[in-house]
């Protein structure tokens, strides 16, 4: 069977030896090339095309969340991010550069292991230490997303929401059509969303709207 191939960059010697150790001595995984920084990284992810390329997220002269959105441009290696960040800001920031999979560097050996293997087969993994603090970030955001919204914005989000037209909304709520579509436009940029189908996506995610029984 073809071997997992894999990149690991880290500015640590040391790390970067353990890890190499640990993941060389999986029958299914071999590690193919080692980097010291963030350009060297790009350079063999080029190079190599690893299936999975490692990164540290703290590396010098380019760091692994610009090597990340680097080598996901230019190949089709999965990137799994090292780190000892457990910001949740940072785990989203990987996956906005093209990660596929983030871990802290104080996790189990199993657990590294499988997160690899998890990417390398084009799921996706988060440490499960920090999938509670996204879950509770993302629940804070869409809160507050909400918070910004005026009385008759909500009252003109639940009417978007039900399918009713700018039309519809004006003549329910005795405002003008372009009040309704000022309000319309007003609403999809605090909320973040593009369309009508993503606006009643967030009606259904954050409990806004009920699908008929």
């Amino acid at each position: 069977m073809k071997p997992i191939t894999i990149l690991l960059a880290d500015d640590h010697a040391l790390v970067r030896a353990g890890i190499r150790l640990l993941l060389d001595a999986e029958p299914d995984m071999l590690v193919v090339a080692e980097a010291v920084d963030g350009e060297q990284a790009v350079t063999e992810a080029v190079r190599l095309r690893p299936d999975v390329a490692l990164l540290d997220v703290t590396m010098p002269r380019l760091n692994g969340l610009d090597a990340a959105l680097r080598i996901s441009r230019e190949t089709d290696s999965a990137i799994l991010m090292l780190s000892m960040q457990d910001d949740p800001g940072y785990v989203r920031r990987a996956f906005d550069s093209g990660a596929s999979g983030y871990v802290l560097k104080d996790v189990a050996h199993l657990q590294l292991v499988t997160a690899v293997r998890t990417v390398a087969g084009g799921g996706r993994h988060v440490d499960p230490a920090l999938e509670a603090r996204l879950a509770a970030d993302a629940a804070n955001a869409d809160r507050h997303r909400q918070d910004l919204l005026s009385l008759r914005e909500e009252r003109v989000f639940s009417l978007l929401a039900l399918g009713h037209t700018n039309r519809e909304i004006a003549e329910q709520l005795a405002i003008s059509v372009r009040t309704a579509e000022t309000q319309r436009a007003n609403i999809m940029q605090k909320l973040r969303v593009k369309s009508r189908a993503e606006l009643v996506r967030y009606a259904l995610a954050t409990g806004r709207m009920q699908l008929p029984a």
